[in-house]
Parts: structure tokens; sequence; C-alpha cells
């Protein structure tokens, strides 16, 4: 379905209103659809839709009102832009059933299926490929006071285990996650990133979401908004590691950094 031998973009659209950087801007559909447009234009591959903020302190809204927030959107993308691979960031096997009958291809899952139970098999009946997250707690407090003996080592035993597991159920397509921001602190975030070319020995995709969250904030101590040129920069570093798909708000700065990279890899 999608082409990984060169990294690729995955464009996020938030339909949520308190999503950290973007919340409320793509309640209106025909915002979002024209978001999306802008998306594909500027070189996204795939498009993220979620109905539920994910953001530090976040608290679990109803299946309902999820699905009142992306359906009518993943069915609005899909009849717009066909041609469009969308992705549904959601942690419940109903909205991911859902909106793959509706047209949806991938299941990005920050739960690790530890949501609804369901979800795995559902996934798993669909054929839909997954993206399995690392995350340490839940989001209402994943970032109390995160722990780890050695970040990178149960990061890299989580996926073992869970991969396994997954294989187990009939999921082949499986893209890993390390989950910036999702219960580690800077310093962990930081350590994953450095160390993220050790997770290619898994044999599967890597995925990387840190698209203007704190980790990049934190150090240069500014705010979302102003978090660009630093997600940017470790676009860059998060490339030269193995990344094959970057989840991002900014696709054309994204582009501009693949294509960077690329010239950078090819040069002898």
């Amino acid at each position: 379905m999608l082409d990984l031998s060169t990294p690729q973009i995955m464009g996020i659209l938030n339909l949520t209103p308190d999503s950290f950087f973007d919340g409320g801007r793509y309640g209106d559909l025909d915002l979002a659809l024209r978001q999306v447009d802008q998306m594909l234009q500027e070189g996204a591959a795939i498009i993220d839709l979620g109905g539920m903020s994910s953001r530090p302190g976040a608290e679990f809204i109803s299946v309902d009102e999820e699905l009142q927030r992306v359906m009518p959107v993943v069915e609005a993308v899909r009849q717009a832009f066909p041609e469009a691979i969308l992705s549904i960031d959601t942690v419940r096997a109903t909205v991911a059933r859902q909106a793959i009958e509706a047209g949806a291809s991938i299941v990005n899952d920050i739960s690790a299926g530890s949501v609804d139970p369901e979800l795995w098999p559902t996934v798993a009946e669909l054929q839909a490929p997954y993206v399995l997250m690392h995350m340490q707690g839940v989001p209402s407090t994943m970032q109390d006071r995160p722990e780890y003996a050695d970040v990178n080592q149960e990061v890299v035993d989580f996926f073992i285990e869970k991969t396994a597991q997954l294989r187990e159920l009939g999921v082949n397509d499986i893209l890993l996650d390390v989950g910036f921001g999702f219960g580690k602190t800077v310093a962990h975030n930081y350590s994953l990133l450095k160390h993220l070319h050790q997770f290619r020995l898994l044999d599967a995709p890597l995925l990387v979401g840190l698209s203007r969250k704190s980790m990049v904030c934190k150090v240069l101590n500014v705010n979302p908004k102003q978090a660009l040129n630093g997600t940017t920069a470790l676009h860059m570093v998060a490339l030269q590691q193995g990344a094959s798909i970057l989840r991002v708000h900014d696709v054309r700065e994204a582009r501009e950094t693949i294509r960077l990279w690329q010239q950078l890899d090819q040069t002898s």
C-alpha cells in the first residue's frame, strides 16, 4: 500500500477542541477538508485523523462523542480525496471498525491495546496495518512521574512482547512508535531519539511523532507555536536514525527535511 523504502509523511488532523497545538482548529468540516487538501499537496502520504486528545492530562471522552467527531470527516475525506491513505488515531475497536469500513486504512493506537481488549482482534479481523506505540500510564497521569531503569531497553522489551502477541493474533503489518512525550521525561525522550537506530533491529518500520512536543519546547523555552524550527532539527536526527514515517503538523517543512536528508544520504 505504501512504499517505505524512502521516508514518508503522516499529516496530523486533530478533530479535537483540546489538542496541545491545534485544538479546535479543524472542528468545522470545510476547514478540515481544506487542511487535508493542503497537506496532500505539500507531500503527505498519510492523513492521521483523531477525535480524542492524548495530550498530557487529557481525559477519555465517550465512544459516541469520538465517533461524532471523526466519522463525518473520514467519510468526507474519502469522498473528496479517494487517493489519500487515511489513518484513524483511536484506542477503541468500535471507532477503528467504523473508520476502516468508511475508508480508513491504518489504525494508530497510543494504548497498545490496553484500553479496549477488542481492538487487537478487530485490527486482525480487518487486516489493517497497525501502529504500536509505547506509553507509560495513561494520558491523564502519564507525565506525573515517569520512571525507567533503562528507557531504551524497556521500550525494546515492550515491542518484542507486544509484536509477538499481535502476530499470533494475525496482525502482520506493524509500525513501531516509541511514544515521544507519552510517559517520558525530556531526558527519556532524547535518549530514545539518540538510540532510535537500535529499534530497527526489530524489523518493523519506525514512526516518529515529535512534532512541536514538549521535548522541543522545554529545551528551547518556547511554546508549541514557536517549536517548528526545533521540530525540524529533530526530524533530521530521526531520519538519520532510521525513521520511516514522520508524523507532523507541518508537512511542507517535513518534506524539505526529507529531501535534504536524501541529498546528504546519497552523497559519497
